[in-house]
């Protein structure tokens, strides 16, 4: 294991990596877990004391917020949806566009952000007494306990025959063959941590305002599958309202990316996947004891 990385031991749901990685300068601490959580919840983060982390990360939506696009300070928008962050601390990169390498670069960006909370991170800091590398780290680390899991597909894969449904069922043999979704969404996470254009180029180029490399144009990180069922609108515009909007999406086959083509699914196909994405939907949970 790289030196660099420490792994913390918290109750895991099932189906997911057992083993939480946290940079060994921030190691995960109960003190630290808990202060993150309730900075997570002020409002003191934000300029004019109207928006907290919880604005668009709410846990009573699996940590989304149920918006098209993000709302800041001033009811200002933002170009993108909010992710949803459950399972983070497994992530590769963050954002929609990767431009955070990890979770301590992350929590801080939506402070200084002008339209999301538009503070100076030292300013924030200052306001609930702290030093910018205590903010930060304290954020981080709640963030990594925020997980998903325990599904009844993950029972299912865990021996558990009668967790899905026949429907089900051949939702995950469409998932893993036709409809090919396990491209990218695969892994504990269902995810592959990585860059995809889906559909048609928009005025949003994505990936490539961070790799300037022309293959990126369009591409958006591939979202985990975790608790789908629970936080639409869905794509990083959130200009798909239902799960059967998006596999209908899926079907046309638009995108620029090598694995995206037409499906051709039937209308049974397309029930049958939608029934299995709502069976990626289980317990979440946050916090340490």
């Amino acid at each position: 294991m790289n030196a660099w990385w420490l792994a913390a031991i918290v109750a895991v749901p099932l189906g997911l990596d057992q083993l939480i990685p946290a940079p060994a300068g921030n190691p995960l601490e109960a003190g630290r877990v808990k202060l993150g959580r309730k900075l997570f919840f002020d409002k003191r983060l934000s300029r004019d004391g109207t928006v907290a982390c919880t604005t668009c990360h709410d846990p009573a939506r699996a940590f989304s917020d149920g918006a098209a696009r993000a709302v800041g300070i001033g009811a200002q928008t933002g170009p993108r949806r909010s992710p949803r962050i459950l399972n983070r601390a497994y992530g590769k990169t963050f954002f929609w566009d990767g431009r955070a390498a990890s979770l301590e670069e992350q929590v801080v960006q939506p402070i200084a952000n002008p339209l999301e909370m538009g503070m100076r991170v030292e300013d924030a800091a200052a306001r609930v007494g702290l030093t910018r590398d205590e903010l930060t780290q304290a954020l981080a680390s709640y963030v990594r306990t925020i997980l998903a899991g325990d599904s009844p597909y993950d029972r299912f894969l865990a021996g558990d025959r009668g967790a899905l449904t026949a429907d089900q069922q051949a939702g995950l043999k469409l998932f893993r063959g036709k409809a090919n979704c396990v491209a990218c969404h695969l892994g504990p996470n269902l995810t592959d941590e990585d860059f995809h254009a889906t559909g048609p180029a928009g005025p949003d180029l994505g990936r490539y305002e961070v790799s300037r490399r022309p293959e990126d144009r369009g591409a958006f990180k591939t979202p985990s599958l975790r608790q789908v069922a629970e936080t639409p609108p869905y794509l990083h515009d959130g200009s798909l309202a239902s799960l059967e909007a998006v596999v209908d999406f899926y079907d046309q086959g638009k995108g620029s990316d090598p694995e995206i083509r037409p499906l051709r699914l039937t209308a049974a196909e397309k029930r049958q996947l939608v029934t299995l994405l709502r069976a990626f939907t289980g317990r979440v949970q946050e916090g340490m004891p």
